[in-house]
């Protein structure tokens, strides 16, 4: 009673003065103290180069000075956030706050908030305005490849950018899914009140941003010359802005490790009453399924980075093959991390189509066990065919039919998916909404991303197409054509629950269509290029591919202009004009669009009581003890 009290008499910060709501425990404190931390690294590393070390690294590099300066920046970032404020609390035998900075206003998404959705918001924009950063990148890379030698940015840079913009990519879309949408709905999916974790679930965004940061630092370092998979012995050999990379990673590992956790936690331990295991949401089993690859895979990806910048800094020999160690040692550590994280970017796509289908086709989801069975047999799988990566590597030749078969076989839980998906469709009185037409978009890019992934899985065929352009338009239909259209899928679902608005359907459906056309026309093409023996990373080519480089540089160009279409409609419609949605457009019977717009802070008056099977369409949804609420209630 005390602390409802206290919380009460609280004024909100809306009301106090400016200069009193720019002290405290906020984004702003959160940069100063980052910056001072900063600079104390950058102080403490130089002291121990000069005392240990000044006759082993040159003057103009100081891998230690950095790692430090950005291990102290982000200690200090996190502090200035208040992260340290309930352990130092709770140390001191004070009570401490079971929640933070909860209350309305725009001020809570500038901080640490322990509210479920207000993260989910801090998400979506935050791995916005990076995705925005890396497609910038990919518009640089094609620019270069108007032409068939170098002319704007060097080799050396070329292959930094290109880096940087893999490592952007991949890095903060492993949590493009579960971190705006899992956060905000999972909890309200199985009839809880918040995460089981809420300061770890604010951490891991905070996280997320300071290692995005670090990324995009590394311009000013030399950038790194390994693309996005930070190979041995270029690693080592490699000038400052290699520690960029490292920490980046390191921390997006860190992030992963601990979302997965989370929500693991909060899925198998708050269900709400009668929320059996086979009554859960298609898109809480691939949160589910995503998760647990997160929690194994990403400390393998960790623990590799950490013992390269070991390796960079006081001269350990784990990946130095004249110290005895094995750069190959590298590779299987990273593709053990690598490949289950390419699935840890699709499960969280198939979720949402799954999801999204039974209310855009007005019938039950066709196989519900058979796709949670395809989900499960995916993550499974995924962490037996990492040595396809190292066909042309060196790899024994004895384990090639393994690895070949693994991976061949793991397209049969994919294929799960894909039945599941064409069994709903058949027969449907489909509305062609625009999630509903990103979820079509998905399954047209993901089929040529799988078939086009059988020749990779046949080491013959995967020596001859290793490290072109095949590979790149491969791994392009599979990621951008999968993950992104369903990123996009939920962004149209979901934003008129999020925020009580919509999107202007014209510019939405333009946005679509676009986007769709010039994918395809980007990286189909890709596949020539790659069987006409175009290399990836490299700014060269033969002048007889240039007529198809220019073709797809441009296609490209477009595929950027559609992003800004998106853009152009949310700012138009969210911000300027305010396009008010109703309570529930698209007449879900999912439990989300039966709480009131907006979500309250608890979520629900009263804990849900679930009686029947998701996705039950023609029949009424139980969401209590004798209450039943029909689909557009």
């Amino acid at each position: 009673m005390s602390t409802t009290a206290a919380a009460v008499s609280t004024p909100a910060p809306a009301s106090r003065p400016l200069w009193r709501r720019l002290i405290g425990f906020n984004l702003l404190t959160a940069v100063l103290l980052g910056i001072g931390g900063y600079y104390l690294g950058w102080f403490i590393g130089h002291q121990i180069k000069g005392s240990s070390f000044h006759n082993q690294v040159p003057s103009s590099e100081n891998d230690v000075a950095l790692l430090l300066a950005y291990f102290f920046g982000v200690i200090g970032f996190l502090i200035g956030l208040g992260f340290a404020n309930y352990p130092v609390s709770r140390m001191l035998g004070r009570p401490a706050s079971l929640r933070e900075k909860e209350q309305e206003g725009w001020g809570r998404y500038f901080g640490l908030c322990t509210d479920h959705k207000v993260v989910g918001i801090q998400y979506l924009i935050g791995i916005g305005v990076f995705f925005f950063i890396g497609g910038l990148n990919a518009m640089l890379i094609r620019a270069e490849l108007l032409h068939n030698t170098p002319t704007f940015v060097g080799p050396g840079q070329y292959i930094s950018l290109v880096g940087m913009h893999g490592t952007m990519m991949m890095g903060m879309m492993t949590s493009g899914i579960l971190g705006p949408f899992a956060n905000y709905f999972v909890p309200i999916m199985i009839g809880a009140r918040r995460m089981a974790f809420p300061r770890i679930e604010a951490l891991t965004f905070w996280l997320l941003m300071a290692a995005g940061f670090i990324l995009t630092s590394t311009i000013f370092f030399g950038g790194f010359p390994t693309g996005w998979t930070g190979y041995e012995p270029l690693n080592d050999q490699a000038v400052m802005g290699m520690d960029s990379y490292i920490c980046f990673f390191a921390l997006v590992g860190i992030s992963m490790c601990l979302l997965g956790l989370n929500m693991m936690a909060t899925i198998i331990t708050m269900r709400a009453p009668g929320l059996t295991w086979s009554r859960l949401p298609i898109f809480v089993w691939s949160v589910f399924a995503t998760s647990v690859l997160m929690v194994l895979a990403a400390p393998m990806l960790v623990a590799t980075l950490l013992m390269a910048a070991l390796d960079r800094t006081i001269n350990t020999s784990f990946f130095i093959t004249g110290g005895g160690g094995s750069s190959y040692l590298f590779e299987n550590l990273f593709w053990f991390f690598g490949h289950p994280e390419v699935y840890i970017l699709a499960l969280p796509g198939f979720g949402i189509v799954l999801e999204l289908l039974p209310v855009f086709t007005r019938k039950p989801l066709w196989g519900y066990r058979l796709a949670v069975s395809g989900m499960l047999g995916v993550s499974l799988m995924s962490f037996f065919v990492w040595q396809h990566h190292l066909f042309v590597s060196g790899i024994n030749a004895d384990l090639r039919p393994f690895y070949m078969l693994s991976t061949e076989i793991i397209s049969i839980p994919t294929g799960f998916i894909f039945m599941c998906v064409m069994g709903t469709l058949w027969k449907a009185r489909t509305s062609f909404t625009v999630p509903m037409l990103f979820c079509l978009g998905w399954t047209f890019n993901f089929l040529i991303g799988g078939l086009s992934g059988v020749f990779l899985s046949d080491t013959p065929s995967d020596t001859t197409t290793h490290g072109s352009f095949f590979v790149m338009a491969h791994f392009h239909y599979t990621i951008m054509g999968g993950l992104i259209f369903t990123f996009f899928a939920a962004i149209y679902y979901w934003i008129p629950k999020m925020t009580g608005l919509r999107f202007n359907e014209r510019l939405a459906k333009l946005h679509f269509w676009l986007m769709f056309v010039a994918f395809n026309s980007t990286f189909l093409p890709l596949f020539v290029l790659g069987m006409k023996g175009q290399p990836r990373r490299v700014s060269e080519y033969a002048p007889n591919l240039h007529g198809l480089n220019v073709w797809v540089s441009i296609s490209a160009f477009v595929l950027g202009f559609s992003m800004l279409i998106f853009l152009a409609n949310a700012v138009y419609s969210l911000i300027f004009v305010r396009l008010k949605a109703e309570q529930n457009p698209w007449r879900s019977k999912s439990i989300e669009w039966q709480v009131p717009t907006p979500v309250p802070v608890n979520n629900f008056e009263q804990i849900p009581v679930f009686d029947s099977d998701p996705y039950e369409y023609g029949v009424p949804l139980t969401v209590g003890p004798g209450q039943t609420a029909p689909a557009g209630a």
